[in-house]
């Protein structure tokens, strides 16, 4: 029984996809992005997640016991980020949800990490949900081959495609992916007739420089995209850092001013596109 490694359920979304949502987050990530919100998302095995705030030192053995079983854990300072799913394990958690699908034309939206990595269980799961009359959605970077996006594409009501950086060499040193790769599968994905929307996270020092915006809209423009979403940066995923023992480079990095926001907002919606700042 084929099964996906999923790092959390999260249900009662209001801004991936349109509606109330819920939201099947994957496991494991080729990107490196810095800003990365989930980094217990970019692996692709189960990491046992530690948080210190929450230790009480009730252990000589530095948590032994429990690490073998997080569970054990009297404060939930443990936690293991990544547990596996079947398909009828997924769709059984998500038919809870089905009246909130009904009452607010919401439905599912497949995230991650990047969900594309775990491409067949995901089709899969969207044959079940277009089955069901679930409204889908996926939150992508696109970086992936256009042969599983073009087989996921086909039972997707939506795709919320990133756009990060434009520059070749910065996205290859700084996202650790291939630009050209993304933006071809941008434009297939466009040419085929399905919905994409464009989202793009607003970084200060990564994204925000003029020369990245303007590319974005020229992009996005030629295509004949219509509605784009900013998604100001933020550190809520910052303490994840440390409780997986990464690094985090962003520490001192402040979210965007009002200003640049309005900005940004101003070139895009000048160029003609809807703007919606944080996501549908």
């Amino acid at each position: 029984m084929e099964k996906a490694l999923i790092l959390n359920i999260q249900r009662y979304s209001i801004h991936d996809g349109g509606g109330i949502r819920t939201l099947i987050f994957f496991k494991g990530c080729p990107l490196r992005c810095p800003w990365c919100s989930n980094p217990e998302s970019q692996s692709f095995s189960p990491e046992l997640m530690r948080r210190e705030s929450l230790c009480i030192q009730c252990s000589s053995v530095s948590c032994r016991s429990c690490e073998k079983d997080p569970s054990f854990c009297p404060t939930m300072a443990l936690e293991q980020a990544g547990k596996e799913y079947t398909i009828e394990e997924l769709i059984y958690e998500i038919k809870k949800d089905i009246l909130f699908y009904d009452c607010t034309e919401g439905g599912v939206t497949l995230s991650g990490g990047e969900p594309l990595c775990q491409g067949k269980f995901a089709i899969a799961l969207l044959k079940q949900l277009e089955y069901l009359g679930i409204d889908t959605a996926i939150e992508t970077s696109g970086f992936c081959s256009w042969d599983i996006l073009d087989r996921v594409s086909d039972h997707l009501d939506r795709v919320l495609f990133d756009l990060k950086i434009m520059c070749p060499e910065k996205a290859s040193r700084i996202l650790h992916g291939d630009r050209n790769i993304i933006l071809d599968n941008f434009k297939r994905l466009v040419h085929k007739g399905i919905h994409v929307i464009p989202r793009i996270p607003l970084i200060p020092g990564y994204t925000m420089d003029i020369e990245n915006i303007e590319e974005i809209i020229m992009f996005t423009k030629d295509l004949a995209v219509k509605e784009v979403h900013l998604l100001p940066f933020h550190q809520y995923g910052s303490t994840k850092y440390k409780s997986i023992g990464k690094a985090y480079a962003l520490e001192d990095l402040s979210p965007p001013s009002p200003e640049d926001l309005h900005r940004i907002k101003i070139c895009f919606e000048q160029a003609g596109f809807k703007v919606i700042v944080g996501g549908l």
